[in-house]
């Protein structure tokens, strides 16, 4: 199976709805705890002191205590809905490339075009620079564009001036990036068409689950505490959906798997 996950879209549908829910629910906590607040002063006279040493006064000040603990409450859950809300709004404008996403390889694809003609234009714009002192002519920039350029170059350090506009930084993260994506896409290659695998141990079996993109262990028991934490310092997390412990299915998962199982760490659950 491709690398990726045929639900991938509704998975993030359902966590944005899931995110959606908690605040809805958080904003009528919040609404319901002013409303007991306001409902409990409205008893009490607009400005009334708290008279001290007379009969009300343990009243009152039980009074005010529970009208402060609602407010508090309600402020707390108002907080809890903005929380939510904005991880709703991460998970939908998220542009990070999923790698359970069935797209994802082309889309690493038209990213490390993009990277590639960065580095081209950078490296053409210095060029040009510490050729002519200038950004003036240069093909398919804008005059104001190039003035601008022009400026900042006249009042950069000397050694900036030297190189061109485009400082050796950019140009070493950027081709760093553009490694990086390389990488990941011979990776992905290198998934793209796997078939599941499983592998028996003593207590349990690894399983490569090309359908949902995951690596995964299952026990016939509850491992130790040791494994789990083993398990942990490796990436795999507890899912009580596939009651599994789990990661996304890379190529380093699998070797961190494989690599687990060789060195017998399963043999003390």
């Amino acid at each position: 199976m491709a690398v990726g996950r045929e639900d991938f879209a509704d998975r993030i549908e359902q966590k944005v709805e899931k995110y959606r829910k908690r605040a809805a629910k958080a904003e009528a906590e919040s609404a319901q705890q002013h409303n007991k607040g306001n409902e409990m002063s409205s008893v009490i006279p607009f400005g009334q002191p708290i008279l001290v040493g007379h009969h009300s006064e343990k009243r009152h000040r039980a009074a005010a205590r529970k009208i402060e603990t609602a407010h508090r409450k309600g402020v707390e859950a108002s907080n809890k809905a903005e929380y939510y809300r904005e991880k709703a709004k991460t998970v939908e404008s998220n542009q990070a490339i999923s790698g359970d996403n069935p797209d994802a390889m082309n889309l690493y694809a038209e990213k490390l075009a993009k990277l590639e003609a960065l580095q081209a234009r950078m490296k053409a714009v210095n060029a040009y620079w510490r050729k002519h002192k200038t950004m003036k002519g240069y093909p398919k920039m804008a005059d104001d564009e190039a003035a601008k350029i022009d400026a900042q170059m006249e009042n950069a350090n000397p050694w900036v001036q030297k190189t061109g506009p485009f400082q050796d930084f950019r140009l070493s993260n950027n081709n760093a990036e553009i490694r990086r994506i390389k990488a990941k896409l011979k990776d992905m290659e290198k998934l793209d068409g796997m078939e599941d695998e499983t592998i028996a141990f003593p207590g349990g079996e690894l399983l490569i689950n090309t359908e949902i993109n995951r690596v995964q262990f299952h026990f016939d028991d509850k491992p130790s505490e040791e494994i789990r934490t083993l398990l942990k310092q490796h990436g795999f997390r507890w899912a009580p959906s596939e009651g599994a412990w789990q990661r996304q299915r890379t190529e380093r998962a699998i070797r961190d798997a494989k690599w687990l199982l060789n060195k017998g760490y399963y043999a003390e659950v």
